[in-house]
């Protein structure tokens, strides 16, 4: 074999290689078109949901609870995410929600100012055997939303999917 032909060997098994190995490389920028519209779709997701329960009267546990739900707000906000966060009161967990014993009325205030996705529900079955023990009327802080039952209304926001966290 000469050494022309011997070039044109080479030379011709490189094209085939080229060729054989390019099919993959052409299909690579089509795999990122497809990630990148993705990438909107991702955005437009449904929102994240979190159930946080107080059901405790130790203010501790209460600013663990706040400490969760704005983290977790934040964390979704920074990603361009929805998230919905309901903190549920029950049993002496109520105290987190009244506006005579909170010892955190004031920072669920400013929360409450600054991250609309966070809501404070309160338990009417509590409430109502509070007042009785307690022989008043037991008033609760403006942020906070009656439900009947906080331990029914946790149920109720599982069953729908809700993510339950009890600090």
């Amino acid at each position: 074999m000469t050494g022309y032909a011997k070039a044109m060997r080479v030379t011709l098994a490189g094209l085939a290689a080229l060729l054989i190995a390019a099919p993959p490389a052409l299909a690579q920028p089509k795999k990122q078109a497809t990630a990148q519209a993705a990438k909107p779709a991702a955005a437009e997701k449904t929102p994240h949901h979190l159930i946080l329960q107080v059901n405790t009267n130790e203010p501790a546990t209460m600013n663990l609870a706040l400490n969760n739900a704005t983290n977790v707000a934040q964390y979704y906000k920074d990603l361009g995410e929805k998230v919905e966060i309901e903190i549920v009161t029950f049993g002496p967990g109520l105290h987190m929600l009244r506006e005579d014993t909170s010892p955190v009325k004031a920072r669920i205030k400013a929360i409450s100012a600054s991250t609309p996705s966070i809501s404070f529900k309160a338990c009417g079955n509590t409430q109502e055997n509070m007042s009785k023990m307690e022989n008043k009327e037991i008033g609760l802080i403006p942020e906070a939303t009656l439900v009947k039952s906080g331990v029914v209304r946790v149920m109720e926001l599982q069953e729908k999917g809700w993510t339950y966290v009890r600090p």
